[in-house]
């Protein structure tokens, strides 16, 4: 049974995207202004962290089967339940962790690095484009290979990782229902 396409999903997707990566964008600047190359090197890290581990969950929401989640729920296993409810919707938990969450980190790391390339060329009167060449690379190399070595940990974990994601979702959802 094939899915359609639902265009009120993709409208919300792209509203999602425009404020996260507004959100992202006002904190990497507030983050970064006026702070050392430590604290910037901190946010990329961040950044890059953040890219890899959403796109674990991504990979890990496909790879998994509910039929594991279902025995865990008859037992009333904390995060089953929302387990099962990540696999039902893994086109669009797949939406919200690479799309959103780990194009944006990539585009906030991109940027990031830039800025702290320029930093680096500036503050040593250095021009060219080594700084940016050798930064860019870096990023590059610890995004991907990141990314690789993550997709390996999410096949071979998918149901463990996804356990952990339902259940920090069973945790935080009472906290966010008490505040209504």
């Amino acid at each position: 049974m094939k899915k359609k396409t639902n265009f009120g999903w993709v409208v919300k997707i792209v509203l999602i995207s425009v404020a996260a990566s507004t959100i992202f964008t006002l904190a990497t600047k507030g983050a970064l202004d006026n702070t050392g190359y430590i604290a910037a090197l901190a946010v990329l890290m961040l950044f890059i962290i953040l890219g890899v581990v959403f796109d674990i969950i991504s990979i890990a929401v496909t790879a998994a089967t509910e039929a594991p989640f279902h025995s865990m729920a008859a037992h009333h296993q904390r995060g089953a339940l929302e387990s099962m409810r990540l696999i039902r919707n893994a086109d669009k938990v797949v939406s919200i962790c690479s799309d959103v969450v780990g194009d944006v980190s990539g585009i906030i790391s991109g940027a990031t690095a830039a800025l702290i390339a320029a930093r680096l060329a500036s503050s040593l009167n250095a021009a060219g484009l080594l700084f940016p060449l050798l930064i860019s690379g870096a990023v590059t190399g610890l995004t991907v290979g990141g990314k690789a070595a993550g997709k390996a940990f999410a096949f071979n974990n998918s149901t463990g990782i996804v356990l952990k994601v339902g259940k920090l979702i069973n945790f935080v959802r009472p906290i966010s229902n008490r505040k209504k």
